[in-house]
Parts: C-alpha cells; structure tokens; sequence
C-alpha cells in the first residue's frame, strides 16, 4: 500500500488524508472517476436533508501524490463510552429521527455494520462528535432514484436491521 503524508485512515480501496484542521481527502487514484462522482453526489444529496452525513466540500486534484480527492469536513470522533446510558440514548433518538429523514429523501447509506470478515470495528461509519452521531463513507450509499423502488426497499430492510444492532452496541457497550 502507498504512504502518503498525513494519512487519518484507510478502507477497503482508498485512504482518507488531513489536509487541514477543518477539512479531509478521500484520496482516488486511477481511473475512478465515476465513483469520485457519484460518492460527491451522494453526499451532497444527504447533505441537503439534514447535518448526519460528513459535509461535502469540493472535489479536488492533488498534484503531488497524483490523486483525485473528495474534500469533506474534519470529524474529531469522541468515545461514547465515556457518556452515560441515558445521554447515548438521547444521541441515538435523534440519529434515528436523522436516518430516517434521509430514508424518506431517497437516500440508504448501505455501510453501517462491517461485515465480520472486513477489518475495522463493527459500527466505525458511526462517530460521536460534539455535534452527535454522525456518518461516514458513503462510498457504496444508494439514492431511490438511482437503484429504484424495490432494490431501495430491500436495502432499507438491511439497513433498520443494522441499526437496531447499533441500537444494542451503542447503549450497552
């Protein structure tokens, strides 16, 4: 795998770099194109319902590593753990209000639990920050419009399933 400076974290097929303390890169390098494309799309798209999905920010080019870059908002993740119950509790009713305004939009982000086989922890798309729950990647998310009614419902069906697992995870860890 290629270094690059300031990496904060990588994924299955790309690398997220700091650029500065409000903002980050998902790096794409090759010809990829149509995902840099659409993933800003998508972003942009949950951004328009509500503040649960990572801002967009631009699209960019990176001379110096030769990558295609998304640039989005700098999270600072806080660890839940250290809040109790009934605080989380509140944190995921309103990320439930959030998730399910984005389902009403048309929009399924697809990626909340890691399957066993992928490394990584279980729910790491869901971040605490001082703003509450957020979301992450949304690299593989769907729009309605995109994948139309019936594949949407069969991953909407996942995705609530997914979320009560989250439910358990987050509350009772």
């Amino acid at each position: 795998m290629k270094k690059y400076p300031r990496k904060l974290s990588s994924g299955a097929n790309n690398t997220v770099i700091v650029l500065n303390e409000n903002e980050v890169a998902k790096l794409f390098t090759g010809d990829t194109r149509s995902d840099l494309g659409s993933e800003a799309e998508k972003m942009k798209f949950a951004n328009s319902i509500n503040d649960l999905v990572v801002k967009f920010i631009r699209l960019d080019y990176n001379d110096e590593i030769e990558a295609e870059m998304l640039v989005m908002e700098r999270i600072y993740p806080i660890d839940f753990r250290a809040y109790e119950v009934e605080i989380r509790a509140l944190w995921f009713d309103v990320f439930l209000d959030e998730i399910k305004d984005l389902y009403k939009a048309g929009f399924v982000h697809r990626d909340l639990k890691r399957p066993s086989d992928i490394q990584g922890l279980a729910f790491d798309n869901i971040l605490l920050t001082n703003k509450g729950l957020r979301l992450i990647d949304v690299g593989i998310s769907a729009l309605r419009s995109q994948v139309g009614d019936k594949l949407f419902e069969k991953q909407l069906e996942i995705e609530r399933h997914e979320i009560e697992l989250f439910k358990d995870y987050f509350l009772n860890r």
